[in-house]
C-alpha cells in the first residue's frame, strides 16, 4: 500500500511546509494592504485577532482545496492527495480533516494521537475517513 511507503511521512511533511509557506506569503500581502487603514484609523486594538484570522485562513486554504480538488499545492508539489475512503472528497470531510491546523499545538496533538492509536495517519483522518496517498499516473 501506499501509505506504507516510508517516504509518505517526509512528503506530507513539505507538502505541508510548501502550504503554509504559501499561506504566510498571502498573510504578508494581506498585511501589507491592512496595516495603512489600521494606522489611519488608529485601530491596531484589531491586530489581537490577527492570529485568530491567520487560524481561520490556514483551514479555509486546506478545506477548500482539498475538498474541491483533494490536492493543495504542496500536496500536488510532492505528488500526494487526499481521498475519501467512503467515495468522493468533500469539503465537509476535509474541514473535519483540517480543523487541527488552526494553530501548531492542535496539529501536533493529532498527530501523536493518530500515531499513538496505532494508524498511519493523523487522528482527524481516521475521524474524517479520510487518508493521504500518493498520485498515480494517470
Amino acid at each position: 500500500m501506499d501509505d506504507e511507503r516510508p517516504g509518505l511521512w517526509g512528503k506530507r511533511f513539505l507538502a505541508f511546509a510548501i502550504d503554509a509557506l504559501i499561506v504566510t506569503l498571502f498573510l504578508w500581502v494581506l498585511s501589507a494592504l491592512i496595516n495603512p487603514l489600521v494606522a489611519l484609523t488608529n485601530s491596531y486594538s484589531l491586530l489581537n485577532y490577527w492570529p485568530l484570522l491567520a487560524g481561520v485562513i490556514m483551514v479555509a486554504y486546506f478545506t477548500y482545496l482539498e475538498g474541491k480538488h483533494g490536492v493543495t499545492i504542496g500536496k500536488k508539489l510532492m505528488k500526494i492527495k487526499v481521498v475519501n475512503l467512503e467515495g468522493k472528497i468533500d469539503l465537509k470531510k476535509t474541514f473535519l480533516r483540517n480543523i487541527s491546523k488552526f494553530l501548531w499545538l492542535p496539529l501536533l496533538v493529532d498527530l501523536i494521537i493518530g500515531l499513538a492509536m496505532g494508524t498511519r495517519d493523523r487522528y482527524l483522518d481516521g475521524l474524517s475517513k479520510t487518508h493521504v496517498t500518493t498520485l498515480t499516473d494517470s
